[in-house]
């Protein structure tokens, strides 16, 4: 099934433009000047009743109004990349050592302009679009941060929709659940400061590595004994960092990593256990450490009735045989899950076909995947917003 129509069509290859320009330009968190000055001002060139810009530093609002009264509904996108290079030979490959868009926050922004172009044509809904581009998706919790200046109260919105696109899933398709989406997702540091001193004389120093040893191991014990096998989650220890010669024993030692689930008393166990470790081998092998644990992201939920009318929307695109309504639950997180917190919404993942898998230095966004999430934006306001017969 063609997944849109002429006029969705016809706006692809503008679209692909916005996409690629946004894919060579990437930049980190809420540093968006060049991002969030390009979204402006194409938002500009188009019809839109009001633009907002520099919420929570860079973040951009747009308003289009239908052709009479309803609720208010948003739809999100994300702006930002990730700090890593790209390998690619692609003419639109990233122009900034250290920066990539590496998760697809370029085709997100892309397609949500499309569908404010759209919109803001047709108006074929009544009420009122409010279009959110957000940065520092990735580890800036720019969601909260746009939420902490009043977005909601501002903008009287009522629901709020958010989309992601899925490496593997193909494209024209789209995959979604109820419920639990992805994880609660929590960053850990643990700092390790003992004696250090000549490798010969390993007795007249407190070894840092063998208490950072120690915690490794503790951390691991974690999951299989201390949480509920029903209920748990991961810890995943992705640094540990100490020393640089053969002959020396170092002063200090660093371990960081990430904590993911799916439940809060989950999430609290884990970080209660993770500090009575960390204190109990600081105290065994006589060396100071310290654990900071940071909350990221809650757990990202789907509210049931929002999910429903998602995916509608979805099937209404591709039929209902190409609309996965029981994707499984992932350990990857979204700050989107904040907007989750404060309104009825849903998140829907599209297809993006047999690439490389998000945050791989490989990846890029599907343009094939443009019309499908354009289309799904706007069939989900005309949906939602019918206008008056």
């Amino acid at each position: 099934m063609h997944p849109t129509n002429n006029r969705i069509a016809d706006l692809v290859p503008e679209v692909r433009t916005w996409r690629r320009w946004l894919h060579q330009h990437p930049e980190l968190q809420f540093d968006l000047p060049k991002t969030s000055r390009y979204i402006a001002d194409q938002l500009g060139t188009m019809d839109m009743d009001e633009i907002h810009e520099n919420i929570a530093q860079t973040g951009i609002v747009a308003i289009i109004k239908g052709t009479g009264d309803g609720p208010t509904i948003a739809l999100r996108a994300d702006m930002d990349a990730l700090p890593m290079d790209e390998y690619s030979n692609d003419e639109h490959a990233s122009k900034t050592p250290g920066a990539m868009h590496a998760c697809g926050h370029d085709g997100h922004s892309a397609m949500l302009l499309g569908a404010a172009k759209y919109l803001a044509e047709t108006r074929n809904f009544s009420g009122t679009v409010v279009l959110i581009f957000q940065p520092a998706e990735e580890g800036g919790t720019g969601a909260k941060a746009m939420i902490d200046t009043g977005l909601f109260e501002r903008f009287g919105i009522d629901e709020v929709y958010g989309m992601h696109n899925m490496p593997n899933l193909p494209v024209g398709q789209f995959g979604l659940r109820s419920g639990p989406v992805l994880a609660a997702t929590d960053f850990f540091y643990v700092e390790i400061e003992g004696v250090g001193g000549h490798a010969s004389r390993p007795h007249k120093c407190n070894d840092p590595l063998v208490a950072a040893n120690a915690i490794y191991n503790g951390f691991q014990s974690i999951i299989t004994r201390n949480v509920d096998p029903i209920r748990n989650g991961l810890i995943s220890i992705t640094a540990m960092q100490s020393g640089e010669a053969n002959n020396v024993i170092p002063q200090t030692a660093t371990l960081k990593g990430t904590v993911r689930n799916l439940h809060e008393d989950t999430r609290d166990t884990i970080e209660r256990r993770m500090g009575e470790i960390v204190e109990g081998v600081a105290s065994t092998y006589g060396v100071q450490a310290k654990l900071t644990y940071d909350r990221l992201c809650p757990v990202t939920v789907n509210h049931d009735e929002q999910f429903n009318y998602a995916a509608l929307a979805a099937e209404r695109i591709v039929g209902t045989d190409n609309v996965d309504r029981e994707q499984p639950t992932r350990l990857g997180g979204e700050d989107f899950s904040y907007m989750l917190q404060e309104k009825p919404g849903a998140i829907i993942f599209v297809g993006n076909g047999s690439t490389a898998g998000l945050h791989h230095p490989e990846y890029d966004f599907n343009d094939e995947a443009l019309p499908y999430g354009i289309a799904f934006w706007t069939n989900i306001i005309e949906d939602r917003l019918p206008v008056s017969k």
